[in-house]
């Protein structure tokens, strides 16, 4: 047995699996100082994430429905093999309510991150999944939280079909904000942008910062891999890092919207934010055998962060 001594030295790493909502099972990450996250197999779906303060950077409705086939409203749901309901499938794909798997063969961790907590999740398709999606796939996810409270979730995507397939995607992060009208996002300026409330009419994004006075439902082309979204209110950043994820979508529901949604409040759109690592107006395609890999890391930190530390022509140079 280990000395007091060398326990005590040892930072806190625990990953524990337990049950959720509707007897869901779910996973906890947990880090020293309170640090947490919540994974539920059902969609492989974030649902927590709290800071040293113990206080929640996600939103989850207060009305969302753990319940299948509707997908959990809120935290960060997984939009695969399709975004939106532009195609042929259900809104959003079937990835964010089918039940995962704990990956019994995961990718090696890399050597540089002994004390992150994680978990390795797998996505098959069924009999039922192939009739409305033909093509034999593996998704693998792994979602990782740092001593530092730093959230990262890495998909890996394997066409194992004898034929191409083509596909969308989008982390769907819902951020818990204080007020929406207090609300910045720093990064998507001078970008165009798809408009998803004019049928995906192309504009240019006018102002030196996204703000919120109403609806908002656009996919921003061509992103740097930092976007930095301020609440001023709670004097914090949200740093939104990402890799393999050339779009990022913004979208707030506003009254209208949220009062015709039966999984959201009627009010909680003044407390929430999506901002999406996505893929979207150029489908990836995957040839047999073919792999890919797409990453988003979250970090919550002071406000001094700010669009000085976005430049882009920083982050094109790695900055």
């Amino acid at each position: 047995m280990a000395s007091s001594t060398s326990e005590q030295k040892k930072p806190v790493v625990h990953v524990e699996f337990t049950k959720g909502f509707n007897g869901f099972d779910k996973v906890i990450l947990r880090q020293s100082r309170g640090i947490s996250a919540e994974i539920y197999l059902y969609g492989a779906h974030v649902t927590s994430w709290r800071n040293e303060l113990g206080e929640e950077l996600l939103f989850v409705s207060n009305k969302a429905m753990f319940k299948p086939p509707r997908a959990i409203r809120g935290g960060i749901p997984l939009c695969f093999p399709q975004f939106s309901n532009f195609g042929s499938l259900e809104a959003h794909g079937f990835a964010r309510n089918r039940v995962w798997i704990v990956d019994p063969e995961p990718p090696p961790l890399p050597t540089s991150s002994p004390n992150k907590a994680s978990v390795d999740l797998l996505l098959k398709p069924s009999e039922d999944d192939l009739k409305i999606w033909s093509h034999s796939f593996e998704f693998r996810l792994r979602i990782t939280l740092s001593p530092g409270g730093d959230l990262t979730l890495t998909s890996r995507i394997r066409n194992i079909d004898s034929k191409p397939f083509s596909f969308t995607f989008a982390y769907h992060t819902y951020f818990s904000v204080s007020d929406i009208s207090e609300v910045r996002v720093e990064g998507l300026e001078t970008l165009d942008y798809l408009d998803n409330m004019k049928n995906r009419e192309r504009f240019t994004e006018q102002g030196d910062a996204v703000t919120f006075e109403g609806e908002i439902d656009k996919i921003y082309l061509s992103t740097p891999t930092k976007i930095a979204i301020l609440d001023h209110e709670r004097k914090r950043t949200f740093v939104l890092r990402k890799d393999g994820l050339p779009d990022a979508v913004v979208w707030n529901p506003w009254d209208k919207k949220a009062k015709a949604m039966a999984d959201f409040g009627d009010d909680e759109y003044k407390h929430m934010l999506c901002v999406e690592a996505a893929a979207i107006e150029k489908p990836i395609t995957l040839k047999p055998g073919e792999e890919w890999r797409g990453r988003q890391e979250l970090s919550a930190v002071g406000s001094s962060y700010c669009s000085g530390q976005l430049d882009p022509r920083k982050v094109l140079m790695g900055g």
